[in-house]
């Protein structure tokens, strides 16, 4: 989504209704010193929306080839098979996964106290893609009462036990900019969803048969 939602993300849409973890501040006598911030993840020099207000990160290293994660990653049409809350997901157009390549996925979002219950019509346009190495795809996610636009960001890269996956996703529209906490700990639930998701299904396709 770039101002336009990489797809709210799957597992965040259908997580809405989940509440916030109190977040809080440690009083000490001496000031800190000012935390060092964490630099966006990017993918061919391009990261997600710098001037959003909603946004979140999750991680994990995967015990799965690259290759098993890329292709789960990458084979949208397959999302379902896989991703609990996606009921649905196409491919527009044919051919390798690409810049310009794009794709429409829907997942139910249950009522909460913005929006009624509603299913997100999600389209999402791939800008940038090193194979193995990093995604990004923006798009708009649409349903009754509800708009978020958003962009994420996939980076992978192979470390001691297995692949280090990340994420970073920004989201903008009126309804989460209502409530930028509650927003983003949603998102945040709902990246760690995909990101647990995708590695209990990478292993799983790895685990040797016997």
């Amino acid at each position: 989504m770039s101002r336009t939602r990489t797809a709210t993300t799957t597992a965040a849409a259908a997580l809405l209704t989940l509440p916030l973890t109190a977040v809080g501040l440690l009083a000490t006598a001496v000031a800190p010193a000012a935390a060092r911030p964490v630099p966006s993840l990017t993918c061919r020099g391009e990261g997600v929306d710098a001037e959003a207000l909603v946004r979140a990160r999750a991680e994990a290293v995967i015990d799965a080839p690259l290759r098993t994660l890329w292709k789960l990653q990458t084979d949208v049409e397959r999302w379902p098979d896989w991703q609990t809350h996606v009921t649905s997901a196409d491919r527009l157009g044919h051919g390798p996964f690409r810049p310009g390549s794009a794709f429409r996925w829907t997942t139910p979002v249950p009522p909460n106290p913005a929006t009624p219950a509603t299913s997100l019509d999600i389209t999402s346009t791939v800008r940038q893609v090193e194979r193995g190495s990093c995604i990004r795809w923006t798009g708009p996610a649409v349903g009754e009462g509800l708009r978020i636009d958003g962009v994420h960001v996939w980076s992978f890269r192979k470390v001691p036990g297995g692949v280090l996956v990340r994420t970073e996703e920004t989201h903008t529209g009126e309804q989460v900019e209502a409530n930028v906490p509650y927003a983003t700990g949603i998102l945040k639930q709902g990246l760690e969803a995909w990101v647990g998701e995708l590695k209990a299904a990478a292993e799983a396709r790895s685990c040797p048969r016997g």
